[in-house]
């Protein structure tokens, strides 16, 4: 499937729920506690909140829902102000390989994982 389908289909289950007349600002929020979830995992993960010491672990199970959840949200915002996210993405990309060139950058990330 497609990203114009995907974005479709959400289109239409916030639609269906009533969802898409939520606030802008809610929807935010919201997507900022759900990467709060993704955050959790990864400061678990690498150590810095410690489990057993003052933390829980999360579900490592849970963590895909969360990326889930992450990008139905992003989608519910594109949504709410009438973004393209497919014609989007393909068009930073393009930018994005002009201003970051591929050969540049990867000559500096090895050079900074030999230090």
């Amino acid at each position: 499937m497609d990203l114009s389908k995907i974005q479709e289909m959400l289109a239409k289950f916030e639609q269906e729920r009533g969802w898409d007349k939520f606030p802008a600002s809610q929807v935010f929020a919201h997507l900022i506690e759900e990467l709060g979830e993704v955050a959790r995992h990864i400061t678990v993960e690498e150590g810095y909140k410690v489990v057993g010491i003052g933390h829980e672990a999360p579900k490592k199970e849970d963590l895909s829902r969360e990326f889930a959840q992450v990008i139905s949200l992003l989608f519910q915002l594109a949504n709410h102000y009438a973004i393209d996210l497919e014609k989007s993405i393909f068009s930073e990309i393009k930018i994005m390989n002009e201003r970051f060139p591929a050969k540049a950058w990867s000559e500096y990330m090895e050079g900074r994982q030999k230090k």
